[in-house]
């Protein structure tokens, strides 16, 4: 998982309103956040807080990125049904491994691998300025957002 200070992994992949790469926010601050599965239910508590507080991310100059395994149909449905605004990308992989989000877990006494809910704070400078492995949902778009607000 990169730490504060490592240059942030490049990516690329689709996003659910076209693709998405970390050269598209090159001199801007960028959430990149992952989250397990689209229309569960912390997931779509997360993705709206999220787009709650996009006005408030956009005039920190900070973009924000969902990312999960789902497909780019299934991002765009669960966009449209929970009125999203913030950018849905679909990995086929490379992204969450590269993140180190890509986890065993553990559910029901089964293991299994998943995406582990992070969240990281990239600088203008494209280097990791911020993690947040292991997230708890409530408080977690506010506590982002004012990380971003404080970052130059």
């Amino acid at each position: 998982m990169p730490q504060p200070g490592d240059v942030a992994p490049a990516f690329s992949l689709a996003g659910d309103a076209g693709p998405i790469s970390l050269a598209d926010f090159a001199g801007r601050k960028l959430v990149v956040y992952f989250y397990p599965k689209d229309d569960t239910p912390g997931c779509t508590t997360e993705g709206k807080a999220f787009s709650a507080l996009q006005a408030q991310f956009d005039a920190a100059d900070t973009a924000v990125v969902g990312i999960s395994r789902d497909s780019v149909a299934a991002h765009a449905k669960f966009r449209n049904k929970h009125g999203l605004t913030v950018a849905l990308g679909s990995d086929e992989g490379a992204v969450t491994e590269a993140f180190g989000v890509w986890v065993e877990k553990s559910m029901y006494g089964k293991k299994y691998m998943g995406i582990e809910r992070a969240t990281f704070l990239i600088g203008r400078d494209g280097r990791v300025a911020r993690v947040w492995p292991k997230v708890k949902v409530p408080g977690h778009a506010e506590e982002v957002l004012a990380a971003a607000q404080a970052l130059a």
